[in-house]
């Protein structure tokens, strides 16, 4: 039934992404060992001037936004916020209304659930990001049910419950080992995800748990990447690695645990530029900073994030199996579930990729990163 569909309508984000990015200018033909740096800075970053933070080719996704305020009685600023689980629920409110109130329609007009409602159904859940694999599995297990099925509620009931065990069936992080120390996590992404605002997030959830942090500005290429960072680690109170623009990024990484390791930090959070997945450049330019790290650190990286935009949908997949085949991930984390993106995507990352989904992002302030419940996204998702 999904293939009938699918020649009347394909999915524009089932498109892969463009290669129109530029490549790497880092010569993926060098030497493992870094080239000798300069000396670490590892300092409170200055405020920005207007005229570095509107340089060409900032990336303003990643930048740091100011949080809407109210004021008490008192006239003390006090957040606009709810608790996450009010922020994931409106985070979904385009997928949880586009479900709810298509399936009601589906039933309209007291419609019996034969093979052409299922067909609809599946149109439905395709449009929803779930994808076209996922989708034709969950239908085969709504159909086999068929006969507990008599209204919208009941079909709700039975999705819901199906979908649940897809996302709660996802890969576990392995805790058996000790944490090491440092623990050394590389981040990678394309350009745009959210990396540099997921690493502030990340720093700050670390630092609350008492955690001394120190991050790697091993992202050298991109325009602003380093003072964007520079931001993000001084509001988390973390420490910062960084080096010149254009320098040497594993070298970069290779200082940063020397640091960590001197100072007694616990996590190190590695940045890496972010240019098209596709490039080859990119992905051998990853693994001579997997090298360099492990070479000082054994065993490390010893988590690889991959930090992917729920709005980009189905491509966010693509972009998971080839930096995985490259490598090797072990974590994910979705961002920008904020009410642009349908929740799909996380049934179908969830189905397809045997990676854990660590991590979900509903907005862009420093505690709106959060782990990722697959119960409690299911209830927000429904």
């Amino acid at each position: 039934m999904a293939f009938k569909w699918l020649k009347r309508k394909k999915d524009p984000q089932d498109i892969p992404p463009s290669e129109g990015d530029q490549a790497l200018q880092a010569d993926a033909s060098q030497e493992d060992q870094p080239e000798a740096a300069e000396k670490i800075v590892s300092e409170k970053p200055e405020e920005l001037t207007a005229e570095e933070e509107t340089r060409e080719g900032q990336d303003s996704a990643e930048a740091p936004e100011p949080e809407a305020v109210l004021t008490d009685a008192d006239g003390a600023a006090k957040p606009k916020r709810g608790g996450f689980m009010s922020r994931l629920r409106r985070g979904l409110t385009k997928t949880r209304d586009f479900l709810n109130t298509d399936i009601e329609d589906l039933f309209s007009g007291k419609r019996q659930l034969d093979d052409e409602l299922l067909e609809e159904l599946e149109e439905l859940l395709i449009t929803a990001d779930i994808g076209v694999q996922t989708t034709m599995a969950l239908v085969d297990k709504i159909s086999r049910k068929a006969s507990k099925i008599a209204s919208a509620d009941d079909l709700k009931a039975i999705l819901k419950e199906e979908i649940l065990t897809i996302v709660d069936t996802a890969p576990a992080e392995d805790e058996s080992t000790a944490t090491p120390k440092p623990k050394v996590v590389m981040i990678v992404g394309v350009n745009g995800v959210g990396k540099t605002t997921t690493i502030g997030k990340l720093a700050a959830r670390y630092g609350r748990d008492g955690q001394k942090v120190l991050i790697a500005a091993s992202d050298t290429f991109r325009a602003a990447a380093i003072e964007q960072l520079s931001i993000w680690a001084e509001r988390a109170g973390a420490d910062i690695v960084k080096h010149k623009d254009q320098a040497d990024p594993a070298a970069v990484a290779f200082d940063a645990v020397e640091a960590a390791t001197a100072r007694g930090a616990d996590i190190v959070l590695v940045d890496t530029a972010g240019r098209l997945h596709t490039k080859v450049n990119l992905m051998e330019e990853l693994k001579k900073i997997k090298r360099s790290l492990s070479k000082k650190c054994p065993d490390a990286p010893h988590e690889t994030l991959l930090v992917l935009d729920a709005t980009t949908g189905q491509n966010a997949l693509s972009q998971a199996k080839l930096f995985d085949e490259a490598i090797a991930l072990n974590a994910l984390a979705l961002t920008k579930l904020d009410g642009t993106a349908k929740g799909g995507i996380v049934v179908s990352i969830c189905s397809t990729l045997n990676i854990p989904l660590k991590y979900i992002g509903v907005g862009e302030q420093i505690d709106d990163l959060q782990d990722f419940d697959p119960r409690q996204f299911v209830e927000a998702l429904f």
